[in-house]
């Protein structure tokens, strides 16, 4: 079961910065990240999303690919590819994975203008390793779907005070 983690910081460097150290942890297997998106508000209160993945570009690498592929068939590799970019294109901007966009724009709303939100979905954690990495980094915890125990205890980690963090049940 994947958990949902929401954290305001003050800028989207500092919201990148912590990211970037989640996405180090991943890969010293300490956790499994399902999406890390950093929400930024700007100053005429517009959310804007910085995604990991950009499903439109990825869409339409995948349609120019099968595209020509299919266009070789009809002996029209080069119609073929751009059709198949273009519908690529707009399969990958219709495409949402990870944590729903509206989502992250509503709850991003009730930022202050100028900060940002990193929203992480998290599949598999240990704890007590990732609250050290995250020690001091500042941060305020917006929502989460954690019990308040853990929940706590992230904020405590944030705040760079040692917190216990309750055993697993």
């Amino acid at each position: 079961m994947s958990d949902l983690v929401v954290i305001a910081f003050p800028t989207e460097a500092k919201a990148e910065e912590v990211r970037q150290k989640l996405l180090t942890m991943q890969k010293e297997y300490l956790l499994e990240l399902g999406d890390a998106v950093i929400a930024q508000k700007d100053a005429q209160g517009n959310v804007k999303l910085n995604q990991l993945i950009n499903t439109t570009a990825a869409g339409a690498v995948g349609g120019t690919f099968w595209g020509a592929l299919i266009g070789l068939i009809f002996l029209m590799p080069l119609a073929g590819a751009a059709l198949g970019a273009a519908g690529g294109a707009l399969g990958g901007y219709l495409a949402d994975i990870g944590i729903n966009d509206k989502f992250m724009k509503e709850t991003a709303a009730a930022i202050q203008p100028g900060t940002a939100a990193l929203f992480v979905l998290v599949r598999k954690v240990t704890g007590d390793k990732v609250l050290e990495g995250l020690k001091g980094e500042g941060g305020k915890v917006l929502k989460t779907s954690l019990d308040h125990t853990k929940e706590a205890a992230l904020q405590a980690a944030l705040d760079g005070v040692k917190a216990a963090l309750p055993s697993a049940a």
